[in-house]
């Protein structure tokens, strides 16, 4: 069976602030996150994104196409339209070094099960 899609799962630390942490959920509410952003995300091959909150965890699933190359498809969303814009607007509320892109704050995870 072809496999209809990659899945990436990733996470990023936010500031330990509520305040910063309800305006980061508020930037993320459904409708608020630029355009832009999201028809980017689809352009360079993500066909799907949740992004869940625990504490000061996000914790992210990525689905992209069967082809998707991880690390070129990053790189090109970074040079897209307004996507260093949104990484500037969101970076207050997260745990990275200023100016970093998508690909350097949202650290990718092992998989170390899957069940059968």
């Amino acid at each position: 069976m072809m496999q209809k899609y990659k899945r990436y799962c990733k996470i990023l630390k936010l500031v330990n602030d509520p305040q910063l942490i309800q305006e980061y959920k508020d930037l993320h509410k459904k409708g608020a996150v630029w355009p832009e952003v999201t028809e980017g995300m689809k352009k360079v091959g993500i066909l799907d994104m949740e992004i869940y909150l625990s504490g000061t965890t996000l914790f992210m699933i990525m689905d992209a196409k069967p082809d998707f190359d991880h690390d070129l498809a990053l790189s090109e969303l970074a040079e897209l339209p307004h996507q260093k814009e949104w990484e500037a607007a969101v970076s207050k509320y997260q745990r990275a070094a200023p100016g970093s892109s998508a690909k350097e704050k949202w650290k990718l995870m092992e998989q170390i099960f899957k069940m059968d």
